[in-house]
Formats: structure tokens, sequence, C-alpha cells
């Protein structure tokens, strides 16, 4: 087995950052980027976050929701952070978020975000391998790391994998809304 170290990691120990500037050959005819392409380069940042993390090959598992809420233009340049938000037994949940901006900086903004599940590949025997865990230090990775198991769970659900009554984090998730009085 590929050695791992099975301990935790902080999850600045395989943040990525990743940048590409918007070139020609990367838009259709309304000068915006392809969706195919920004999901491309999300991917990879994403591979390399979790790859980082699990100390292994990794492969994609599953994407969550990606929608488009700005659009990318020609000449743009796109940063891509992807961070590790939790650990399963062989499998990890990557968080990327897009930004895009004119190349000096003017007109900031966020375009995209999505999770995506990696799979840490054993490399002498191709097979899913444990992952190390992960210790989220800063309020925001406190969140994103309570949250993930709820999100993994509807995952599973969605492709069949679970019932949606064995989804243990999600019912109480409900249940806790149920609780919640809503003003008329």
């Amino acid at each position: 087995m590929q050695s791992n170290s099975l301990e935790g990691k902080l999850v600045s120990q395989s943040k990525t950052v990743m940048t590409e500037m918007i070139m020609p050959n990367d838009t259709n005819p309304m000068g915006n980027l392809m969706g195919g392409y920004l999901m491309r380069w999300m991917d990879i940042a994403c591979a390399v976050c979790a790859a980082r993390h699990c100390g292994s090959q990794v492969a994609t598992a599953s994407v969550d929701h990606i929608s488009f809420h700005e659009p990318i233009k020609l000449g743009d340049v796109i940063t891509l952070t992807a961070t590790v938000t939790r650990a399963f037994n062989t499998s990890v949940e990557i968080y990327v978020e897009v930004s895009a901006a004119e190349i000096t900086g003017a007109n900031p903004r966020q375009s995209n975000h999505a999770y995506f599940t990696f799979v840490a590949i054993d490399k002498s025997t191709g097979k899913p391998m444990k992952v190390p865990s992960v210790i989220p230090l800063t309020n925001d990775e406190k969140k994103q790391f309570e949250v993930a198991s709820r999100r993994r769970e509807l995952r599973l659900i969605l492709a069949g994998k679970i019932k949606p009554e064995e989804a243990t984090e999600l019912r109480s998730f409900f249940n806790e809304i149920d609780k919640i009085k809503f003003p008329v």
C-alpha cells in the first residue's frame, strides 16, 4: 500500500490555487468562457488538492451542482481556489471557488463554485485506500466540515447508494428545521 500518513492534515496543507487567462480558443462566439473549459480547470484544481491531502492518486467520483453566476469574458483572469472540506473512509470532498477579474485586477467577481468528491487510489493495487482525516481550524473550515456529511448523504441518495430513510444526518437536519417557528 502506498504511504499516505493517516494522521489528520490541516486544510491549508492541501489548498490549491490555480490561475488561467481566458484566451480566444477558450470562448464561445459571444466572447464568454465555454463552460466545459471551466469545468475541466475546476476538476484539475480539485484533483491536485485531493491528491495533496490523500498523498496518492485520486479519481473524480462526483461533482455537485455547478451554476454559472457571472460570465467570464475573453481576456479575464480566473482564480480557482480548491480546499478539502472533509475526509471520509476512502474519499474526500473538495470545495472549489472561481473568481474572475480583468487582467489589471479591475471588476473582481465570484463566478462559480462547486463541491467535488474524489476517491484515493492505491497505486500498487488500483483499489480505493483510506485517507487522512481533515483538521479544520477556522470558523469557515469548521462550518464546511460539519455540513459535509449532509452533502455526502444527499449525493449517496441521488446516486441510489443509500435510501432516503438511511440518511441520518439529513433527517436530523430536517427535524431541527421542523422545530423552527416561522412567522406567518
